[in-house]
């Protein structure tokens, strides 16, 4: 009796294993992964912002408009509670990316306005800062990419033949991903005219 239990458990572990369970418990890790590493670099973006704004704010005749989007940005961006279940939840992960691209485009209008101001442009801080803010973009799109790279071949795993039936006996279901869809839209910085913006009165 204890042989054929044995062989029972034997035979279950190799049907796991050859119809890919381990395959999704690598993949599911993978994905934890690059997520946290998704959240720790927007995080870190949300970090530089108040020091961003108040040295914009030391330029007295700086378009309060541009910095009141970016403070409200920001606010909505970091309100939405990132955590790990927002990723099997696709409404609450397309809100999150929405929240985030919106604070991007805020980000990109203050930085384009900003070379409109000479002083500003010469001050250290805000040089420092856009520096750091540039290179948390980078990396912001680094592990968005593996984020993305990991759902998609998990994804399909999930769909393909044998795999979907261990994915519907385990409950492994697909998993919310990024969309270019409207983002490059939102990003884009808007048209800035490069006259004095004291002069002209285009911003008061």
């Amino acid at each position: 009796m204890r042989k054929f239990v044995f062989f029972v458990l034997m035979a279950a572990v190799l049907g796991l294993t050859g119809c890919g369970y381990n395959t999704f418990q690598s993949m599911d890790e993978q994905i934890k992964a690059s997520w946290a590493e998704v959240l720790n670099q927007y995080q870190r973006r949300a970090d530089l912002i108040p020091n961003l704004v108040n040295t914009v704010k030391g330029e007295t005749s700086f378009e309060q408009g541009t910095l009141t989007k970016v403070v409200e940005a920001r606010a909505k961006a970091t309100s939405i509670q990132a955590t790990p279940d927002l990723i099997n939840d696709p409404a609450a992960f397309q809100k999150f990316q929405q929240a985030q691209s919106q604070l991007t485009g805020a980000l990109s209008r203050l930085l384009v306005v900003s070379e409109n101001y000479p002083s500003l442009k010469a001050n250290q801080a805000f040089r420092d800062l856009q520096a750091q803010l540039e290179g948390t973009e980078n990396r912001i799109t680094v592990a968005r990419n593996r984020y993305i790279k990991s759902v998609q071949a998990y994804n399909v795993t999930v769909r393909s033949f044998p795999s979907n039936l261990t994915a519907m006996m385990f409950g492994y279901k697909e998993k919310a991903n990024f969309t270019v869809e409207n983002e490059k839209e939102i990003a884009q910085p808007p048209a800035v005219s490069f006259a004095n913006p004291v002069a002209s009165g285009a911003i008061k």
